[in-house]
């Protein structure tokens, strides 16, 4: 059957089930209400007909505003009935040209896509493939299935903040991931243990979520910090007593914790290379038996004080 456009009631719509959007923001909606309102729907809503109920396909927000404004009829293109499998695949195409729908949904859509091809298939897909059933790239579908990781709880708190309006949402899916991320690469350093892991976390979160950390990508200087663990440039003792420092202080930022073992390890040894460079120098000049000009003699009677200044502190 070719598709046409028609009239339809919008009470003989129904959602559709396999819509990865999830929430639909009240500002949002009133902003389209109004201009549907003044200039009625310009973009016809895509459908398809189940018996004697018409399913949506693309135009949502439009048929939810069409119902608040009491309009009797909305233009509509009727498609001939997809199959589950190509129903949540339309679903994706249409995701993947508007790229306002939040990633979490998408997540749990794209694990129902997986499962409804391997169903078919008898096998799952490869990521390729996911990535043309979806009609998304590959790194998208990576990122998807790194959030479908994410422990419950994660994702609950995450669809609780998403039902609030953008502007006041203070936790998004990549701080949950930054932090899980973080934690993660010292857990596989061996700096902290699962339980520990978990915990850092949480602490992570907490403090995007009280805006005590606000670089979305400050959890990343935890993995910098289990790099220079792994390498002996940083003790492991010393990266615990940062770790337990940012569980336990409110107040205490990934930037503190950074600044007080890799900054302060990599100016340690940077300053510990100097240091025997100069004296290397300065052995030198004890075997040929330089003189000193006035200026050099300057530059390390002003060092000779800024050591012990250093040395009594």
């Amino acid at each position: 059957m070719a598709e046409r456009i028609r009239l339809i009631k919008p009470g003989a719509i129904e959602a559709n089930p396999e819509n990865p959007r999830l929430i639909f923001r009240a500002e949002e909606l009133a902003e389209l209400e109004t201009s549907i309102a003044d200039q009625g729907i310009l973009v016809p809503l895509t459908v398809y007909q189940d018996g004697r109920r018409y399913v949506l396909l693309d135009g949502e927000r439009r048929w939810r505003c069409a119902i608040k404004l009491g309009l009797t009829e909305v233009p509509a293109i009727v498609q001939p009935k997809p199959d589950r499998l190509q129903n949540i695949m339309m679903m994706f195409a249409i995701h993947n040209t508007r790229r306002d729908w939040d990633p979490l949904p998408a997540a749990l859509k794209l694990e129902q896509l997986e499962s409804e091809f391997a169903g078919r298939q008898s096998r799952p897909p490869t990521e390729t493939e996911l990535a043309g059933l979806a009609s998304i790239s590959r790194g998208e579908v990576r990122r998807l299935r790194n959030i479908l990781r994410l422990p419950k709880r994660y994702r609950d708190q995450l669809l609780r903040e998403l039902e609030k309006p953008r502007a006041d949402q203070l936790l998004t899916v990549d701080h949950v991931l930054e932090a899980t991320r973080g934690s993660a690469a010292l857990e596989k350093r061996g700096v902290i243990d699962v339980q520990e892991a978990d915990r850092l976390s949480r602490a992570v979160i907490r403090k995007f979520r009280n805006e005590t950390i606000t670089n979305t990508v400050a959890p990343r200087k935890l993995a910098r910090m289990a790099r220079a663990v792994e390498r002996d440039e940083l003790s492991r003792q010393a990266a615990r007593r940062a770790v337990k420092r940012l569980i336990e202080d409110d107040a205490y930022t990934i930037d503190d914790a950074f600044e007080q073992t890799v900054a302060r390890a990599d100016w340690e040894f940077g300053s510990q290379q100097l240091a025997n460079r100069l004296e290397n120098r300065l052995l030198v000049h004890r075997q040929r038996r330089y003189d000193l000009g006035d200026s050099l003699r300057e530059t390390l009677e002003r060092l000779q004080a800024h050591i012990a200044r250093l040395l009594r502190s």
